[in-house]
């Protein structure tokens, strides 16, 4: 017997729809895939309940197979679906959810935590006339926003564009060198193991992790955690003014200290060694132009990192100093533009959001 199997990746938390399933035979299936599904049953993921992995069976996949990893609602006659799949976005649910959860790496609610909330149930044409509004509403806000998720990628796209272009064409006195031509290159280090060495005494030092870095920022003004002076010694010191560029998973990410600490060895010190624009050896680094150059660089590794050597052959374009204020400084114009666009669509897209959240709440509480 074949069937389709609707793993728990199986549902997207940003359209709440079952965008894939696999076509499995039954011995060949995991031990997991155990739960008849009917079409318009809800499913709610219990793990990690708060990223509302929720989603409602087509009639496609009618009598077909979910994961255990699902509680599965069927609702009774007198009940619409949609009313009780809009339920489970509610702040109310939501938030008994995230009370409920219990473990530190997969946080999950059992299907008793799920089974023993209560729902608000009004007469069937007044569920009805609630989904009416709540489909249109949330049809209008789904549309919305992804307009403004699309300008937003737009206005960051154009600096990215006008980046790759300064680097691109070249004016007089303009010279290639090479990383290690223009910085010192040193790699991090760790003690091991790590754990060891976390302190909260006065005396502790600086520990700098990606974790103390801001999506889309530019500069480390403070760590999360400090470690032992013992454990310094096993490890790599920066000061304030440093580079550091990233080597793991996302390697090649660049900032700038604006405080003192040490680093392990997913993170390099860049200190230049010639006169060079610190703002625009930030923006290099950061462009297309030299990011595809460590792409290549790690390209063949099982993990995406890259050795110290071969950062150092990485090939960087230098103008002159006084060309490369000028530069600075119309990158800078067109950066803070571009930042100005994506706040004020992130302020629509968290607008939107907390539109919705208001519709449930008044939906759910008679109100609409």
């Amino acid at each position: 017997m074949e069937f389709d199997y609707i793993d728990v990746s199986s549902v997207s938390d940003a359209t709440f729809q079952i965008e894939t399933t696999q076509r499995l035979k039954g011995k060949d299936a995991p031990s997991r895939a155990r739960k008849l599904v009917r079409a318009n049953d809800i499913l709610f993921a219990t793990i990690r309940p708060t990223l509302q992995r929720i989603a409602v069976v087509p009639e496609h996949l009618d009598k077909q197979v979910c994961s255990t990893g699902y509680f599965v609602l069927r609702p009774k006659s007198g009940i619409d679906h949609r009313f009780v799949f809009y339920f489970l976005f509610t702040e109310d649910f939501t938030g008994q959810m995230e009370c409920l959860q219990k473990g530190a790496s997969y946080p999950a609610v059992t299907d008793g935590d799920v089974k023993a909330q209560t729902i608000p149930v009004p007469p069937l044409p007044e569920q009805r006339r609630i989904v009416g509004i709540l489909d249109e509403a949330f049809e209008g806000i789904a549309a919305a926003k992804a307009n403004a998720e699309k300008n937003l990628q737009n206005a960051r796209a154009l600096f990215d564009s006008h980046l790759q272009s300064v680097f691109s064409h070249r004016g007089e006195g303009w010279v290639d060198r090479t990383l290690d031509q223009v910085c010192v290159v040193e790699r991090g280090s760790s003690p091991r193991p790590i754990k060891n060495y976390f302190t909260t005494d006065p005396d502790g030092v600086n520990w700098i992790k990606i974790g103390d870095t801001e999506e889309g920022g530019k500069y480390v003004f403070s760590t999360a955690q400090k470690i032992t002076p013992e454990g310094a010694k096993q490890s790599r010191f920066v000061k304030e003014g440093d580079f550091i560029l990233t080597n793991s998973m996302s390697f090649g990410r660049p900032y700038i200290m604006k405080t003192s600490g040490y680093i392990h060895d997913g993170w390099f010190v860049l200190r230049l060694n010639i006169s060079i624009d610190t703002d625009y050896f930030y923006y290099l680094l950061s462009s297309r132009f030299v990011q595809s150059q460590f792409s290549q660089l790690a390209s063949g590794s099982v993990v995406k990192n890259i050795s110290g050597n071969l950062v150092k052959k990485a090939v960087l374009p230098i103008p002159p100093l006084s060309h490369q204020h000028v530069i600075v400084q119309k990158l800078s114009e067109i950066s803070a533009e571009t930042q100005r666009l994506a706040s004020l669509y992130q302020q629509k897209l968290t607008a939107l959001d907390e539109l919705k959240k208001s519709l449930l709440h008044r939906a759910f509480s008679g109100r609409l």
